[in-house]
């Protein structure tokens, strides 16, 4: 009876760390709302970052010497070092959540556009105005920095989705940059998505991997799971690249130079709000809608519950901080 409700004991904190992967999965499903932002609230963010940095190449070489027999024991001590049972289940949690959310926004893009790129704006604005308290912009370094990322990204919003098209490489890069933004609080990595033309694409390729995914399970035919897998596997390629490579890079951008990266970083969201009004312009003219007043004002209602969304998880992250 004791080792039944030991058991159990000792499962509850795996369960908890589960369901904190879930709510980063979902902030990291929608733009404007970081999934580091949640992990700062939910308090595992500095051991997610000491995880996420303890995966070298030397550690990765120890885990793969595991195969032999008598390498097995500093295999398991490199798993420990890199804290793996930690990012294995909120990795679980975090996939769930993003496989979860962006099928339902897949097709709320697609039924209501006006009401969800509204909401985006929203929560993408008020990230900026919260963002932007931590933002000084005192000196010829900050102001550059900041027109160069409003401009990047304002330029970007109108013509990257035409751009960068959805080749193997494309997507390898748009993983690369959005995991480098999601392990940053405040900084959304399907904004960057949004913002690179890159995220209905993903939400609908991963909508019809799944789908492909269980009707294989099911006894349907694989060729149908090839084509979508393929875009999934070059995402999580890329994103793994980003992990070792960008998103350090930006790390070590906030270290040395931090008022001008954070000047730059905030301002590229301020220059991202075109991005929602434009994605939502193409969808209404896919179906030769124009804007109307009734269209802009439920725009204008859903960004104000975004917003209202992301200064309440602000004040909650304010009063966890305190």
């Amino acid at each position: 009876m004791t080792t039944g409700t030991d058991e159990r004991s000792a499962l509850v904190p795996w369960v908890i760390l589960y369901l904190k992967g879930v709510c980063m999965g979902t902030a990291d499903a929608v733009p404007g709302v970081s999934g580091g932002t949640i992990a700062l609230i939910t308090g595992i963010y500095e051991r997610l970052i000491s995880a996420l940095t303890a995966i070298t190449p030397a550690r990765i070489q120890r885990v793969l010497s595991g195969i032999a027999s008598t390498r097995r024991e500093d295999a398991l001590s490199a798993l420990r070092e890199i804290d793996v049972g930690f990012l294995l289940v909120l990795g679980a949690g975090i996939a769930t959540a993003v496989i979860t959310v962006t099928r339902v926004l897949d097709t709320a893009i697609d039924q209501y556009p006006v009401i969800t790129f509204g909401f985006f704006f929203g929560l993408i604005g008020a990230s900026a105005v919260v963002l932007y308290a931590q933002v000084s912009l005192d000196g010829p370094r900050q102001l550059a920095a900041a027109a160069a990322g409003f401009l990047l990204a304002f330029f970007a919003s109108g013509t990257a989705g035409t751009a960068l098209g959805h080749s193997p490489p494309a997507t390898m890069f748009a993983g690369a940059i959005a995991v480098s933004a999601m392990i940053l609080p405040g900084i959304s990595g399907s904004l960057l998505l949004l913002l690179l033309g890159q995220y209905e694409f993903m939400t609908g390729t991963l909508k019809t991997f799944v789908d492909a995914l269980l009707d294989v399970v099911t006894g349907g035919p694989v060729a149908a799971l090839v084509e979508p897998g393929a875009i999934v596997v070059a995402f999580i390629s890329g994103a793994l690249v980003g992990l070792f490579t960008i998103a350090h890079a930006v790390r070590w951008a906030l270290e040395h130079y931090r008022r001008a990266t954070l000047a730059f970083l905030v301002s590229l969201i301020v220059g991202a709000l075109r991005a929602p009004i434009v994605k939502a312009s193409e969808k209404l003219a896919e179906g030769n809608q124009p804007w109307t007043a009734e269209l802009i004002g439920i725009f204008a209602v859903t960004a104000v519950i975004g917003a209202a969304l992301v200064l309440l998880v602000d004040r909650y992250t304010s009063v966890i901080e305190s």
